[in-house]
């Protein structure tokens, strides 16, 4: 591992003892058939299961193509993965779910692409398997982020990516708290494309994204990449406020010209919850967006590495690493 690998594959891990013997079974073997030179680096993102303990186990089996970051505690998958483009050292970095839901095997079409000049490579899941509600509100919001925001991911959820050096290099240097680390690439890269893989059921225990956790998701890439929707809304405000005061006019002439009555009672209880209303969700909006920014100017690191397991020799990671990120935990030498 002293020589700079042509390819790193990043793999997030939490909680995931279940799954980590197949997927060692056939990572590893997929990556050798390639005939490249390679590392994993697994980021251990604080699991409370044996998941660290199946990760030291390999990383004695197969120290030399095997780096294991590890988290003091849960960060999200996001920083997981941001750790592992942070430590990967490869000329190419494809990142990759534990799941298996997406086939290590098809790691070989991103290498392909990544070898004729392409520096980001997404991908587009074929016979998804995941619920009906989930391909669904798939749909529905890559539709609306395609109006709202310059970003064009055809299928945003699916993990496996391929990254050039340049793409990681600029994901690295980006000091934003929040980040949405594909459409960060699809912007930074100069000659993107996509290619279609496979889709398998999740081999085993159950997602970590729930529906509320979808919804946050989309929410911080729709107001990471625009101000759109602020600016909807500000014309939203204009509109209901031009109408309420044409209303208050027509009641106002109204009561002059037929009298107090009371039978527009309810209508104007009905008025008044929907104003209500679109001001609560416009308070909601714009608390997206100070939230984003308070987040951001507390400057806190993304995460606190515990520890790296690395080969002893190992070359340096190829890029600078975040200014927020802490330094490189004791690497534990085998």
């Amino acid at each position: 591992m002293s020589a700079i690998p042509k390819l790193s594959v990043v793999i997030p891990v939490y909680n995931e003892e279940a799954v980590l013997p197949t997927l060692f079974a056939r990572l590893y073997p997929t990556l050798d058939a390639l005939g490249i030179t390679y590392e994993i680096v697994f980021v251990n993102d604080g699991s409370k299961d044996r998941s660290v303990a199946l990760l030291r186990q390999q990383f004695s089996l197969r120290p030399q193509h095997t780096r294991v970051v590890l988290f003091h505690a849960n960060f999200g998958q996001h920083s997981a993965v941001m750790a592992g483009l942070a430590y990967a050292r490869g000329e190419y970095v494809v990142t990759l779910d534990a799941d298996l839901q997406n086939p290590p095997e098809e790691i070989g079409k991103l290498v392909d692409m990544l070898d004729q000049g392409y520096d980001y490579v997404g991908t587009i899941r074929q016979q998804r398997q995941d619920s009906w509600w989930r391909r669904w509100f798939s749909k529905r919001i890559n539709k609306l982020r395609e109006l709202i925001t310059p970003v064009r991911i055809t299928d945003q959820g699916c993990m496996m990516r391929g990254y050039a050096r340049s793409v990681v290099t600029a994901l690295n240097q980006t000091r934003e708290v929040n980040t949405f680390i594909p459409a960060l690439a699809s912007l930074y890269a100069m000659k993107p494309i996509e290619v279609a893989i496979a889709h398998e059921e999740r081999f085993a225990g159950r997602s970590k994204y729930s529906m509320y956790s979808l919804i946050r998701l989309n929410f911080d890439l729709i107001t990471g990449f625009s101000v759109v929707p602020l600016q909807l809304f500000s014309m939203v405000g204009m509109t209901v406020a031009v109408f309420s005061a044409l209303f208050v006019l027509y009641l106002f002439l109204r009561r002059l010209i037929v009298g107090p009555e009371a039978e527009g009672l309810f209508t104007l209880f009905a008025l008044v919850f929907f104003l209500i209303g679109v001001a609560l969700f416009g308070i909601g909006l714009l608390g997206e967006y100070v939230g984003r920014i308070y987040a951001q100017v507390r400057e806190r690191p993304r995460y606190i590495v515990q520890a790296v397991l690395e080969e002893e020799g190992a070359g340096p990671v190829q890029t600078t690493l975040p200014m927020a990120l802490p330094q490189r935990g004791q690497a534990a030498r085998q």
